[in-house]
């Protein structure tokens, strides 16, 4: 009994198995000749497939669905810092059958209980009711593609339609299986940023992470999206509705890595406070800062500075504050706290540590590559990059034993170059609470598991540096912002982030026009974001 419900769950897994190998080479079939029916670049020529958030936000607005159904399909890759890189968007057999089961379920669900999301724009005198079947057709085609069906595309679903609606008899399971099938689609799935209609989307999915609405679709068919001032006036149109504060969101929550903040573990015996929860706290107050500053239209460079976060209770507790009035309440920094801007949150310095204690090296290294935009190289193969073990009868601090590292001619280049910032963040231990010496706990074996742990105390140099950058001397996240804020490096490094995420891609030397042209924009602003977004748009 037992061996025979082995075997046939063993052949369930290489069934299923090869049925997401089939729906991998099905799906890939279908975008290539798909695209040519809807009139769409083949894969691979300028496509930009949907991301996961952006999945979740078009059939959100497309559909009504709030069930976010990407947020089970395989996880997206970073790449370049981002996950909706050009480079990194194929297809895998298993997103594909996501892709499809997906498709099955909103499908269903769209016309639960009738058509409660009015979807069909007309009302239909039978199943086999043409005009309307068309009209649906045209209409729901338009917003799921972003773009209107080519006559070749509508009869190939109007055939379809039709098939289900003879077979069943009802005009909503016809239309309920053209929905399931253009979910599939590559005019759905990817975005084309090709003509008046693709700029429509390009818009759309930069200042909104979502499909256009139908403002934007009626001036893309008016030809109104052809001139810089007619996108930007549709630009500045959408930054003041609420949709572009979730695009901001999803742009800082993968530039700044919340990723890693919401998936990392802490050593419990290390520190008992951390738990799922209070990374989601640490995660909501840098939203929270980051959106204060781009809604109210001051200088974007404050994340660096400001003397002030919001906080919730645990937070504030973390930080040895007072409870705020109410959750994730304003509240000012102490001077003598040390804290300003996002590198004196949790958030950062959570993310760039290990479970039981600091990195140096690991805070060094963002701030190099994601608020300088330079490149670290790869250790070379075969390096070792673990630290000297904790010694109980000689302790000695993170700094002193990452000494080795920068003595060694194999790690120096790099790490001379990165771990002198960690140093200067070591006020701030593994989730963000101040100290003023570094402690470290011994515990015990399991062959003297009955001794009580020990824990010592050392002293704390705090004193760091940002190699290449004159008078960058600093010993607190406070004194590295301001350095940070007033650094040219740095706030191009934004114009390039953003760029980044916006375009899908690196920047290339063909770029360096519209940078330069982003750049200025963003200067003459006074550093306010809004505008570098609109510079970036036209």
């Amino acid at each position: 009994m037992r061996g025979g419900r082995g075997e046939a769950l063993t052949r369930r897994h290489a069934d299923a198995e090869t049925r997401g190998r089939a729906a991998g080479l099905r799906l890939a079939a279908l975008l290539l000749a798909l695209a040519a029916a809807l009139a769409l670049p083949a894969p691979g020529a300028g496509l930009r497939r949907l991301t996961h958030s952006q999945y979740n936000h078009t059939v959100r607005d497309l559909l009504g669905d709030q069930t976010e159904p990407a947020n089970r399909f395989p996880q997206e890759d970073f790449v370049n810092g981002f996950k909706n890189q050009t480079e990194a968007q194929n297809v895998s057999p298993l997103l594909a059958e996501a892709y499809s089961a997906a498709a099955e379920r909103l499908a269903a669900g769209a016309f639960q209980g009738g058509d409660t999301h009015h979807l069909v724009p007309c009302r239909p005198s039978s199943g086999a009711d043409a005009a309307c079947r068309d009209k649906f057709i045209r209409a729901f085609g338009l917003k799921a593609f972003r773009r209107p069906l080519t006559d070749k595309g509508a009869q190939r679903y109007a055939a379809l339609f039709t098939e289900e609606a003879k077979r069943s008899g009802d005009f909503l399971r016809g239309a309920q299986v053209v929905v399931e099938a253009m979910l599939q689609a590559p005019g759905f799935l990817y975005r084309v940023e090709q003509g008046p209609y693709g700029a429509a989307g390009r818009l759309s999915y930069f200042l909104w992470d979502t499909m256009p609405d139908d403002e934007l679709l009626r001036a893309a068919g008016a030809g109104e999206l052809s001139t810089p001032a007619q996108i930007e006036r549709q630009a500045r149109r959408m930054l003041e509705d609420a949709r572009a504060r979730q695009a901001l969101d999803e742009f800082v929550s993968q530039w700044l890595r919340f990723d890693r903040v919401l998936n990392t573990v802490k050593d419990r015996r290390v520190y008992p406070q951390y738990n799922p929860e209070l990374g989601v706290a640490m995660t909501e107050e840098t939203l929270r800062l980051v959106a204060d500053i781009v809604w109210e239209n001051r200088n974007f460079l404050e994340i660096y500075t400001a003397d002030y976060g919001f906080l919730n209770s645990e937070l504030a507790a973390l930080y040895r504050f007072p409870k705020p009035s109410e959750e994730f309440a304003q509240v000012r920094f102490p001077a003598e706290s040390d804290r300003a801007g996002i590198l004196g949150e949790g958030t950062f310095l959570t993310l760039t540590s290990k479970p039981e204690e600091t990195s140096p090296t690991a805070r060094g290294l963002f701030i190099r590559e994601q608020l300088l935009c330079q490149q670290v190289p790869n250790p070379p193969p075969g390096t070792n990059m673990n630290l000297p073990p904790l010694d109980e009868s000689k302790p000695q601090t993170t700094k002193q034993r990452l000494e080795e590292h920068r003595a060694n001619p194999t790690c120096a280049g790099c790490h001379q170059i990165i771990d002198p910032i960690g140093f200067g963040l070591e006020k701030f231990d593994a989730i963000g609470q101040r100290r003023d010496k570094q402690s470290i706990t011994f515990f015990p074996t399991r062959a003297d598991r009955y001794r009580r742990p020990k824990t010592v105390e050392l002293p704390i140099d705090t004193s760091g540096m940002v190699a290449g950058l004159p008078n960058s001397a600093f010993s607190s996240p406070k004194e590295l912002g301001a350095l940070l804020a007033a650094n040219k490096e740095c706030q191009d490094c934004v114009v390039k982030q953003l760029f980044r995420y916006a375009a899908g891609r690196k920047e290339t030397p063909a770029d360096r026009p519209v940078l330069e042209r982003a750049t200025k924009a963003f200067r003459d602003s006074q550093f306010r974001l809004r505008e570098l977004m609109i510079a970036l748009c036209r």
